[in-house]
């Protein structure tokens, strides 16, 4: 069986396609890039797929799949000038994502939409559906990320040692139950990275042992600390907390990671 195709139709698909992925997946990572490098890195990806597209080996379904990954890293390189193996595969791994759910939005609709047109306009139907489906993530991307934003809080901690501050970005977590044994004060959750700038507030004199309970661990012990201050900067004002306990733990929390903390939602409280 042979297949006809017009590879001027296939490098103009593929270039809106990839206009929809990397707007999505730069929403993501909350990347920017100018409308130019935006441009450029769709092009790249549309002439290098078509390109695979003519390779005389293998099967077609082979040479989309054997050139998906390495035309997306370039893409992401070209369009948000990201450097490095691991960091190119994680927002190629993105892309494939953004790709997955407008494919799903994409045939959804194109399923609505060819009775009506019955079967005429192919391209423009694409291109139609496409717009609309990445019109419809970006405004779902867009809630949830506002959603996210609103859970984050900037964090302050002074210490003694270094005579400054430390700013750390904070996580509010709902869900965060842990309270110390003892006196029963709320316990939020710092990433061994924020450990290491607090290391002359976390004196042995303050040592709490908070026990836990997480997916895949019914039981555990967190090592915590009592600091002397912390203040939360939310929404154009200040809270100042004294006595502040606070556990030492890399679970959920990444290095590379936007927050640093998990803050108990009752330090919010008045």
């Amino acid at each position: 069986m042979y297949y006809k195709l017009y590879i001027d139709s296939v490098f103009i698909q593929q270039m809106a396609i990839n206009l929809y992925l990397l707007s999505l997946a730069g929403q993501i990572m909350r990347r920017t890039a100018t409308r130019r490098r935006v441009w450029l890195g769709a092009a790249a990806g549309a002439g290098m797929s078509c390109l695979g597209i003519m390779l005389p080996v293998f099967t077609m379904g082979s040479r989309l799949l054997l050139t998906a990954v390495p035309v997306s890293m370039c893409m992401m390189c070209l369009t948000y000038r990201m450097y490095g193996v691991g960091n190119l595969f994680r927002a190629s791994l993105i892309m494939a994502a953004a790709g997955f759910f407008l494919g799903g939005v994409m045939i959804w609709i194109l399923n609505r939409l060819r009775p009506v047109v019955k079967g005429r306009g192919g391209l423009f139907l694409t291109l139609a559906a496409g717009i609309l489906s990445w019109l419809l993530l970006r405004a779902l991307l867009f809630r949830l990320m506002k959603k996210r934003d609103e859970g984050l809080r900037t964090v302050c901690f002074y210490v003694p040692a270094l005579g400054q501050d430390i700013r750390v970005r904070a996580f509010v977590d709902t869900g965060n139950h842990l309270i110390d044994p003892v006196t029963g004060a709320p316990v939020s959750v710092i990433s061994r990275k924020t450990a290491r700038c607090l290391a002359s507030c976390l004196s042995q004199e303050k040592y709490h042992a908070v026990p836990y309970r997480s997916v895949g661990r019914p039981c555990g012990i967190l090592p915590a600390y009592e600091l002397p201050e912390m203040v939360i900067e939310e929404a154009g004002y200040t809270l100042k907390r004294e006595h502040v306990i606070v556990a030492v733990c890399d679970a959920g929390i990444s290095e590379k990671s936007e927050y640093q903390m998990i803050l108990h939602p009752g330090l919010l409280e008045n």
